[in-house]
């Protein structure tokens, strides 16, 4: 860490050869297009990089890191939406958060692009919560400071995304997937 906060270069490429995955996944969960995940990524993997003096080390390094990402791609996501009603343009889901049509290498891959179209159906306020909330462990105050609105609003858009989500989830894999 020191020697990245010194701006070794080699320490600093090899971190975020490290963090990139990790990094590149958390921002595609958080936005709705799969075009910016790249650009946001790298947006991400600069604030990290220049948010290193101020890490305390208070907690795990992941978390913080999983913090940062989220909030970059939160600021991003909200960048795009006020863009987008400033411009007065409908919403062209075409191209929005498809997903490569590249064969899964894994199981795992495939159950994640199954989750990440599920997330895709949900709206933008349901989708961000779950997302922050269990992919980023995010408390409900801290959603609730993060996106601007009430406590309760907070939990009430994470309880009807949950069932939201389960019931896309038992329309497309039927109750025989249930765990």
């Amino acid at each position: 860490m020191r020697a990245v906060v010194a701006r070794h270069r080699a320490a600093t490429e090899s971190l975020l050869a490290q963090l990139l995955p990790r990094v590149r996944n958390k921002v595609r969960y958080s936005l709705h297009c799969d075009s910016e995940v790249d650009d946001i990524t790298q947006e991400a993997l600069m604030a990290i990089v220049r948010g290193l003096p101020s890490y305390r080390g208070d907690g795990a390094f992941e978390s913080w890191v999983d913090r940062v990402a989220g909030r970059v791609a939160f600021a991003a996501s909200s960048r795009v939406r006020a863009e987008r009603s400033q411009l007065n343009l409908e919403d062209d889901s075409a191209g929005l958060n498809s997903l490569p049509e590249e064969a899964p290498s894994s199981e795992d891959c495939l159950l994640r692009r199954q989750f990440a179209k599920l997330l895709e159906q949900l709206s933008d306020e349901q989708r961000r919560v779950l997302v922050l909330h269990h992919v980023q462990d995010m408390s409900v105050p801290e959603m609730a400071e993060q996106l601007g609105v009430p406590f309760e609003t907070v939990r009430s858009r994470l309880r009807l995304g949950r069932a939201h989500l389960r019931a896309l989830f038992l329309a497309q894999y039927g109750e025989e997937a249930e765990p």
